[in-house]
């Protein structure tokens, strides 16, 4: 075995609409229960808005939605995976919504094959691989190029100003 076959990634690995997807262990941050999201006006349908965790604003994109996906009914599983984005050489925090995490699977990088070419839904240049553990396939993103800056940037200023009128407003009450 080669030094590069025996290199393996942890990921994490989770479901939308019965695919599975996998995120590098080292960019996720915490899973949460489904949580309340402020509602954020004038954004793509797949932004769902923003939730403040521990006092910073995170923008929380559907996942299902933002690859392409039907939306489905929220269930006990449906969680918000909070992962970091590298964005013009900037980290930002991001929650994913998802329908499940499943487990953390390690990969071997000669378990990872390129995208398809053609025949899937997705993007490709959003997929870094197929990866493929016991006999069942994982879609790797490449969670840098499913964001841009311009989306993140938009809906983490106006979430704050959102947040910061509600909590006003809870004051006020």
């Amino acid at each position: 075995m080669s030094e590069i076959e025996s290199i393996s990634t942890q990921y994490v690995t989770f479901s939308l609409a019965g695919e599975l997807f996998g995120v590098e262990v080292n960019r996720t941050r915490e899973i949460l229960s489904l949580i309340p999201v402020t509602s954020v006006p004038q954004t793509p349908d797949y932004m769902l808005g923003v939730i403040n965790l521990r006092g910073q604003v995170v923008p929380v994109v559907n996942m299902r939605v933002k690859l392409g996906m039907p939306k489905t009914e929220e269930t006990q599983d449906t969680c918000i995976i909070v992962i970091e984005v590298q964005v013009n050489e900037e980290t930002l925090i991001v929650g994913a919504k998802a329908d499940a995490v499943r487990e953390v699977l390690e990969v071997n990088h000669d378990q990872i094959e390129p995208p398809p070419r053609l025949g899937t839904k997705l993007k490709t240049e959003y997929i870094h691989g197929m990866g493929k553990v016991n006999d069942q396939f994982m879609i790797l993103l490449n969670i840098d190029r499913v964001f841009s800056s311009d989306e993140l940037a938009l809906v983490q200023d106006v979430g704050e100003v959102n947040l910061s009128e509600k909590q006003d407003i809870e004051e006020l009450t």
